[in-house]
């Protein structure tokens, strides 16, 4: 094992990279980037990025100079074209890189809205990359009327951003109601009444028809007939796993690139991290798409391609900040049959606890650290309280952990 190279430049690319010289590899490491930068969180782009509250350099995962100081040759602008598995090389910028291992970290890539339907019309925008938000800032003026496609967690913390920065902001969710996909009602009534504190529209039930506009949106027309004005276009209906290389290399597919429990793909010299991998999960398959995900799985992979032959389990949690509200989730809630809900005095601070018959499955925190904590650790321990305890606001949560 001589040369490894990483297709990809996000955070689950710069987690293998880093855990290989950490672990005490000492051949030589190439990772490719289609963007012109280095390694950056994502989460703040729509945030505090979009707003001006952070600078570039502060996106950045690591200083250039990291890479060179741990002999990481970052490939900047360089996007893999083509993968072929049996010369064991990559194609970029027109030439061909050979490797040992293959690491694919490719992420994931924005749903747009079809062309037929105005989605290529100017000042539409989708929220993925630091280009996206560039293109996008200039038109996030005070007094903008913005349109928001889709009411899951990207287009709520889009339309949260708009909203303080001024904005007209109008969600539409074609779904009965917002965050349907991915939380209890329980939760997307707390973020229906939080958005709409703070001037939001939201329609929900209905959906976009076309965008109106010549060259440039000037409105929508939504399947209920209704016509609204707007200047710019949010769209937020999800992503997708880049599985574009994986697949033309001929390697097993399955929502995303199929792994093993080890993070290897159907070629045994080729791995996947990160948002484009689907690997095992209590008797299925599943595609994490969080940060912590593909730090985690990242350094599991690396420590694979060196040996260590353990498999990947994730401790899945995410977050999502709008306005005041910091939203922390632990677990996952598929297949959940109960919601509990415990209320703090401070009508801001919630949580709901997802059952599933008698066991805790996840725990949707609203402002309330202490919750989310105590909720992890739960979830991880196997431990699952009476949920009339949970319920109960006098219920201290800490010692629930050595009961």
């Amino acid at each position: 094992m001589e040369r490894i190279v990483i297709v990809g430049g996000g955070q689950a690319g710069a987690s293998v990279a880093e855990r290989l010289r950490a672990e005490g590899f000492a051949g030589r490491i190439e990772m490719f980037c289609a963007e012109p930068v280095p390694p950056y969180q994502r989460p703040p782009l729509s945030k505090k990025y979009l707003q001006g509250e952070m600078e570039l350099e502060r996106l950045f995962l690591r200083p250039e100079s990291f890479y060179a100081e741990k002999g990481i040759d970052l490939r900047l602008g360089q996007a893999v074209t083509a993968v072929d598995p049996a010369a064991k090389t990559v194609t970029a910028v027109g030439a061909s890189v050979p490797y040992d291992a293959l690491v694919l970290t490719t992420g994931s890539v924005p749903r747009r809205l079809p062309a037929a339907i105005g989605g290529d019309l100017g000042g539409v925008h989708v929220v993925r990359t630091l280009a996206d938000i560039d293109a996008m800032a200039p038109a996030c003026v005070e007094g903008a009327r913005a349109l928001v496609v889709g009411g899951g967690y990207i287009g709520l913390e889009a339309a949260a951003v708009a909203a303080k920065r001024g904005m007209d902001v109008t969600v539409i969710e074609m779904a009965p109601r917002i965050l349907q996909r991915v939380a209890a009602p329980e939760t997307s009534d707390r973020f229906r009444v939080l958005h709409t504190g703070h001037g939001v529209a939201i329609r929900e039930g209905v959906g976009l028809d076309r965008l109106l506009g010549e060259g440039q949106v000037t409105g929508a027309r939504l399947t209920s007939g209704e016509e609204i004005p707007c200047d710019l276009v949010v769209v937020g209906i999800g992503i997708a796993p880049d599985t574009a290389l994986a697949a033309a290399a001929g390697l097993a597919l399955e929502n995303g690139i199929a792994v093993d429990e080890f993070g290897r793909t159907s070629d045994p010299a080729i791995w996947a991290a990160g948002d484009c991998a689907s690997f095992p999960y209590k008797g299925g398959r599943i595609r994490l798409e969080s940060v912590q995900n593909a730090i985690d799985q990242g350094a599991a992979v690396a420590r694979n391609i060196l040996g260590a032959n353990a498999p990947y389990v994730p401790q899945p949690w995410f977050w999502s900040d709008q306005y005041e509200a910091k939203l922390q989730i632990a677990g996952l809630n598929t297949g959940y049959d109960r919601v509990v809900v415990r209320q703090g005095e401070d009508p801001d601070v919630v949580s709901h606890w997802y059952y599933a018959g008698a066991r805790l499955i996840a725990v949707d925190a609203i402002n309330d650290p202490r919750a989310y904590m105590v909720g992890k650790r739960l979830i991880e321990m196997g431990k699952s309280p009476d949920p009339a305890l949970i319920a109960d606001p006098a219920t201290e949560l800490k010692p629930l952990l050595k009961a």
